[in-house]
């Protein structure tokens, strides 16, 4: 088939995917006609594409799927994470058309087309990720408009970082609103919405905790004028730099009331306490990321969707005396998964901060515990959505902490 030719009849119109590498993958629309551009990235999740495809964090990123069929169980009216899908564009291998599950109200390729998301399948996403995790995430673009390589590369190079777009203020709720706890509230908790996905809300009603969601920018004394019993920070797209307005309502809370960040929302506490962040190569995309639980000894696998991470030794020196009599930071945090140690730094501006998670692919940090701030947070998305439910007790934690449990994380054991 020319890759240039127009589609005859009900054939769908041939579509183009180019990297700013310069490589290009010729396919056919799956979706909505049209361009977007955005940061390719591939997720390993072997099922949950419902769940990627309207999580707010993939806002400006364009998601490839590494499953080689996606779409036949369809899509439901229960499984969104979000109202309206927030990413650029999909990539897939090859989509069903046709799906088959009792729970289905349409096809995917039907819901994207509605919801406006340019798709592309026929592309050998094997390749494509191979190039990924070589190169690194890259800029990108989907396109049924422009088929000429060479335009499409050049448009890509010139097109706006990531990292320089405002994408949480694309993806939060406007104005406040309350979810109410699954049976008789706990706690009272107030949540600053970057992109919260529905799973995380749900599960922190399940454990008992209602939550009043308001906008990104709701200043640290907006928050406390509701008098919480704890501020959760959820998930959230793109790089924390862009919202220093999220890092200084986290920094003013912390100690003053406990603190429960997720994926985003653990860099924004951690840059509250002045850690540096860095941009992973590839970023976390799955549900099959393999962490341990320093402070249980356990290995979870976990549900993940990031590209920047903290530093953990930019948080401060580490104490011996609470750290295996380790004084110099390992190059290599999985050595402490290794010693099963949970080291401990003394930050400058919150006192001892604790490594609680390490991811044991790259040995990256995924967990903090805020010991003299009555705070911790997780890099990875413990509701899974999609993904396993090894990280659940993660909510059940936040309502001991705010109960004034000294070991609610140690008891982490679900």
């Amino acid at each position: 088939m020319n890759p240039l030719a127009a589609p005859a009849g009900n054939q769908p119109a041939p579509a183009l995917l180019a990297l700013e590498n310069g490589r290009c993958f010729f396919g056919r629309s799956c979706g909505a006609l049209g361009e977007a551009f955005g940061e390719a990235v591939f997720n390993t999740s072997m099922i949950g594409y419902q769940e990627v495809v309207t999580d707010p964090s993939y806002a400006g990123q364009v998601v490839a799927l590494t499953y080689p069929q996606v779409g036949n169980y369809g899509m439901n009216a229960r499984d969104g994470q979000a109202p309206h899908p927030a990413l650029e564009a999909l990539v897939v291998g090859d989509l069903c058309r046709t799906p088959s599950h009792w729970q289905s109200d349409e096809a995917l390729g039907d819901y994207l087309a509605r919801e406006g998301v340019v798709a592309i399948e026929g592309v050998d996403t094997r390749a494509l990720t191979l190039c990924l995790r070589e190169e690194g995430a890259m800029r990108a673009a989907v396109s049924t408009e422009d088929l000429d390589p060479e335009s499409l590369v050049e448009r890509v190079r010139a097109s706006r970082p990531i990292g320089e777009r405002d994408l949480v203020a694309q993806v939060s709720r406007g104005q406040p609103r309350t979810i109410p706890a699954r049976g008789a509230a706990r706690r009272r908790v107030v949540a600053v919405d970057c992109g919260e996905k529905a799973g995380i809300m749900e599960c922190l009603a399940a454990a008992g905790v209602e939550c009043e969601l308001v906008p990104w920018d709701t200043p640290a004394t907006s928050i406390l004028a509701r008098d919480p019993d704890g501020v959760f920070f959820s998930n959230g797209p793109g790089d924390p730099a862009a919202i220093p307005q999220v890092t200084a309502c986290a920094r003013e809370l912390l100690g003053q009331v406990p603190l429960f960040g997720i994926c985003l929302g653990n860099q924004v506490l951690a840059t509250a306490a002045g850690a540096s962040i860095e941009k992973l190569a590839f970023g976390h995309h799955g549900g099959n990321e393999p962490v341990m639980n320093l402070l249980t000894g356990r290995t979870e696998v976990t549900a993940q969707n990031h590209n920047y991470g903290p530093v953990f030794s930019s948080l401060g020196p580490l104490v011996p005396e609470l750290s295996g009599g380790v004084a110099e930071h390992p190059g290599d945090l999985r050595v402490w998964s290794e010693r099963r140690i949970a080291p401990v730094v003394m930050n400058p501006q919150v006192g001892r901060v604790r490594l609680t998670h390490v991811n044991l692919n790259d040995g990256t940090p995924e967990g903090l515990q805020f010991l003299d701030a009555r705070a911790f947070s997780l890099q990875y998305h413990p509701e899974a959505r999609p993904g396993p439910t090894d990280a659940r007790y993660a909510f059940d934690a936040f309502v001991r902490l705010m109960d004034g449990d000294p070991e609610y994380l140690e008891q982490g054991r679900a």
